[in-house]
């Protein structure tokens, strides 16, 4: 995933629409944030429940995004056990409408967690639902083997029919921008800026 890693969630915002990024809630638990890319491996745990997101770290391909859709804030959905088996079997990252606990262990062991915070209390295993099914995670639908892209910047998630589409326009947006001097952007950016004023009827 090197490659599509390299390439930023603010890049990729210039072609994906707001339904496709997550709130600013669900974000890096330590910093600096890690960059992450991978396939979304969907999991729903109801309030107050995590066995989903345990059996999940078992399942998931090396490489997976395992993203929850979480019933609640109260209870933790993983802690540092888990985080680390999680990493031991290649998974990239956990992306969590909830919260885990352990975090210092968490950040010790370098596993990128993207959640909405940390709580003491574990979750029951007792309820089981479906894994790999469509779920809603930082208020955007995800689906099986999306996209997953996580940074310091928040969370996208590319459709996996358009994702091929929306890697490469945002990599040749980067590698132009990359190669033209502030001093060009500037030029370019003032022209823009006073076009959209005049249309407006500003006048200095």
């Amino acid at each position: 995933m090197a490659e599509k890693s390299a390439v930023p969630t603010t890049a990729l915002c210039d072609f994906l629409g707001r339904e496709q990024v997550m709130d600013l809630g669900v974000r890096s638990l330590w910093t600096p944030a890690p960059h992450v890319a991978g396939p979304a491996f969907t999991v729903r745990c109801p309030p107050g429940d995590n066995l989903m997101l345990h059996a999940a770290i078992h399942r998931a391909e090396p490489g997976s995004v395992v993203v929850v859709e979480s019933g609640d804030l109260d209870y933790a959905l993983a802690g540092g056990n888990v985080c680390a088996v999680a990493q031991l079997r290649g998974i990239a990252a956990f992306v969590l409408d909830g919260v885990i606990r352990d975090l210092a262990e968490v950040r010790a062991a370098g596993f990128p967690v993207y959640a909405r915070g940390t709580m003491p209390i574990p979750g029951g295993k007792k309820v089981v639902t479906p894994l790999g099914e469509p779920v809603r995670c930082g208020g955007v639908l995800v689906n099986p083997g999306d996209l997953v892209v996580a940074d310091g910047e928040g969370v996208v998630v590319l459709p996996a029919a358009r994702q091929q589409e929306l890697l490469r326009d945002a990599r040749a947006k980067q590698e132009r921008e990359e190669a033209q001097s502030l001093d060009d952007w500037a030029a370019e950016h003032r022209a823009r800026i006073d076009k959209a004023l005049a249309a407006g009827g500003f006048q200095d």
